[in-house]
């Protein structure tokens, strides 16, 4: 089954099936030279209106160029996707492994990061990936948290809003230590 949800970004689309590609994370291809050890993503980029592949736990956000319209794109990613998922031909491999492990603490991490990064993972990804979209944890300096978004986030006119309108202020108002979020 493939259904598709629409996202704050006009120009990208939730493709969701229920089949689980990856247990934890997500991947993100904003070109056809970023799908090593990505099959899938790789094969999806050989459609022209392609312009990023976005993958997270059981959807998969295709981003496309302007001059396409959804109702011409939707039929044939259904049927692209219903054809390859038959096949149990495999979604990402090598490097990508890691995203069905559960996920590893990391060692010695400072007590605010940790406490960043839990309130990213409960309260942050889960709204985002709604939106077909992700939000990774990339620093933390002198007060300033840095963020980098994923599938739909990553382009959309509303990713300003939420990064400082919502974020920005669940964090300042839970972790006294930070003081701004900006994305990278």
């Amino acid at each position: 089954m493939i259904y598709t949800e629409i996202t704050p970004n006009p120009a990208s689309l939730k493709f969701v099936t229920d089949r689980m590609f990856i247990q934890t994370g997500s991947a993100d291809f904003p070109a056809i030279d970023s799908t090593e050890d990505a099959p899938l993503p790789a094969k999806l980029f050989n459609f022209a209106f392609v312009e990023g592949v976005f993958i997270s736990q059981n959807f998969i956000t295709i981003t496309k160029g302007e001059e396409f319209k959804w109702e011409e794109i939707i039929p044939v990613v259904k049927d692209f996707l219903k054809a390859y998922l038959a096949t149990d031909q495999p979604i990402l491999t090598g490097k990508y492994d890691a995203l069905n492990e559960p996920p590893k603490p990391a060692e010695n991490e400072d007590e605010v990061v940790t406490k960043i990064k839990s309130l990213i993972d409960s309260h942050v990804r889960p709204a985002v990936a709604m939106d077909g979209g992700d939000i990774i944890y990339d620093n933390f300096d002198d007060g300033v948290v840095k963020l980098r978004l994923q599938g739909s986030c990553s382009g959309c006119p509303s990713s300003v809003v939420t990064l400082k309108n919502g974020i920005e202020n669940l964090l300042t108002r839970m972790v006294p230590e930070v003081k701004s979020v900006e994305a990278v």
